[in-house]
């Protein structure tokens, strides 16, 4: 996937999740992580289902190798500001 590829995968991410929200589905386009070296792309989406990021997807047009469930995980908040570290 080439940086241009990427501009446009982004825009028909954006575009038909607000599209999949306006009819009712509950989908939402997060963000996507870019690996140049790998010419890679992992989107990131939040659904009820894969199927509807998976028919979201091809609605955008979109090519995808394959839809997998994730789970975010965050690190615990710092008891010190970073700024205080210094």
């Amino acid at each position: 996937m080439t940086r241009d590829q990427l501009a446009a995968a982004h825009r028909a991410a954006t575009e038909t999740a607000r599209r999949y929200r306006a009819e009712g589905k509950p989908v939402r386009y997060l963000r996507s992580l870019f690996l140049p070296d790998a010419a890679r792309c992992l989107c990131l989406f939040e659904a009820l289902d894969a199927e509807c990021v998976r028919s979201l997807n091809d609605d955008a047009q979109i090519p995808f190798t394959s839809v997998t469930e994730a789970l975010e995980l965050s690190p615990p908040k710092l008891e010190i500001p970073l700024e205080a570290i210094r």
